[in-house]
């Protein structure tokens, strides 16, 4: 039987109903099932295990995006993020792009670079040169660092030199391009940086500092497009709106910067899930938007000659299936089950559609009815937690605060009090 990720009114269930309904997609095991539903699912001797100083966890709610299908495969996806409405939107625009196919994806190999840095030479150009004619050593002793790696087809692939002008002088950078295969690869590709540097300072006569990989991701990129009928996202006068939207992004970069931040809301969500490395994969984003000396936008939206709404995107995606939090934490290990990506590369194509349907969504309600009416409806629950409320009572000075607009903490501790003393309920 096809499995689908197209699940009318999911949102209407309860985190059980949900969880039962995505079982069997993912073919969870009862014993996963209450480990997802558990709040200490994180066992503190291993969260101190994990990082330093700890003396606590820190749940975030896990949240499924339904509706996906990326290069003709339905997918769940697992969402750990604590802004109301990021889920709900990004599976409402991935319904909007199955219209049409879904979204189409690509990546390039996983390609990550580690730098070496090397100061102090008398001449710093001739030693690029010498570094370049010992590239073939220099791979070698990297590669001599990680044998499974490479027997997986990873490795040190290429070596690149520059000189760069600095305040303290010239540098000069050695980069190595290791393709990571499964790995995000910071390990693999610090530890190879540090093995060969004792080689670099021996034939340039200088002295390495820096031995790391770099965040700026440029040969690790992820990519998907989609297209949308007018009819299916409001008409003509959404897709212009929506055009004109990014439009404004891309040539201002106060704007920009909120734009990629919708994206990455998406994008972030799945990968803190996932127990991979956000920071990076935000690092990388935001510096490749300013890779042409202006910031600017991640992904683009045109309208085609038969006029639908064609969206695109790009940008690094340094994330891996293997290493770190990904196979150490429970919840992580889950969460990868549900999406049933099967080496990185797919990972990263699913990002790159994740995040290309939360820039949707977001634009769509910008363009359409304003951001706030749908943001702020599932953010006045919240307020309304924050205030005092409990169980049934949420529900309903969170509704009392959006019929009136007025979704303040004051408020909510207003209707809190009346609804108390008049022992009102939601019916």
């Amino acid at each position: 039987m096809t499995k689908s990720s197209l699940m009318s009114g999911f949102y209407k269930l309860s985190p059980r109903e949900r969880l039962a309904s995505i079982k069997d997609f993912a073919k969870l095991s009862d014993d996963e099932c209450t480990l997802l539903q558990s709040t200490g699912a994180l066992p503190l001797e291993l969260a101190d295990r994990m990082i330093e100083n700890v003396v606590g966890t820190i749940p975030i709610p896990l949240g499924i995006g339904v509706n996906f299908l990326i290069n003709d495969r339905d997918y769940l996806i697992p969402m750990a993020i604590e802004e109301p409405s990021v889920v709900a939107a990004a599976s409402y625009a991935a319904k909007l792009v199955r219209a049409r196919g879904g979204f189409y994806a690509t990546s390039t190999s996983p390609i990550m670079i580690g730098q070496i840095q090397t100061v102090g030479m008398k001449d710093p150009y001739a030693a690029k040169f010498r570094v370049i004619k010992a590239e073939e050593a220099l791979l070698k002793k990297a590669n001599d660092q990680d044998p499974v790696l490479v027997s997986l087809g990873g490795g040190a692939k290429a070596l690149n030199v520059k000189v760069i002008h600095t305040t303290q002088g010239p540098m000069l950078i050695t980069e190595l391009d290791v393709d990571c295969r499964d790995a995000m690869g910071a390990n693999a590709v610090n530890t190879m940086a540090e093995a060969v540097a004792p080689l670099i300072e021996s034939i340039t006569g200088g002295r390495v500092y820096l031995r790391i990989l770099s965040n700026l991701a440029v040969k690790r990129l992820a990519r998907a497009y989609c297209v949308v009928p007018p009819e299916v996202i409001g008409g003509e006068k959404v897709v212009d709106g929506i055009v004109n939207a990014c439009a404004f992004a891309v040539a201002d970069p106060y704007r920009a910067a909120t734009h990629n931040k919708g994206i990455l809301n998406g994008v972030i969500a799945v990968v803190v899930a996932t127990g991979n490395d956000h920071r990076a994969v935000e690092a990388g984003a935001h510096a490749y938007a300013v890779k042409n000396g202006r910031y600017t936008t991640l992904s683009r939206w045109e309208k085609n000659e038969k006029g639908d709404l064609v969206g695109s995107i790009e940008l690094p995606m340094a994330v891996g299936l293997i290493g770190g939090a990904v196979r150490t934490h429970p919840i992580a290990k889950i969460a990868l089950k549900i999406l049933g990506a099967k080496t990185a590369n797919e990972f990263s194509e699913i990002l790159a559609a994740v995040g290309l349907a939360q820039n949707l969504g977001a634009l769509r309600a910008l363009a359409n009815e304003g951001i706030q009416r749908g943001h702020m409806a599932l953010h006045a629950r919240n307020v309304a937690i924050a205030a005092g409320a409990t169980n049934e009572l949420i529900d309903l000075v969170a509704e009392h605060m959006v019929d009136e607009k007025r979704i303040r903490i004051d408020r909510a501790k207003e209707l809190v009090g009346q609804f108390t003393t008049s022992g009102k309920q939601k019916s």
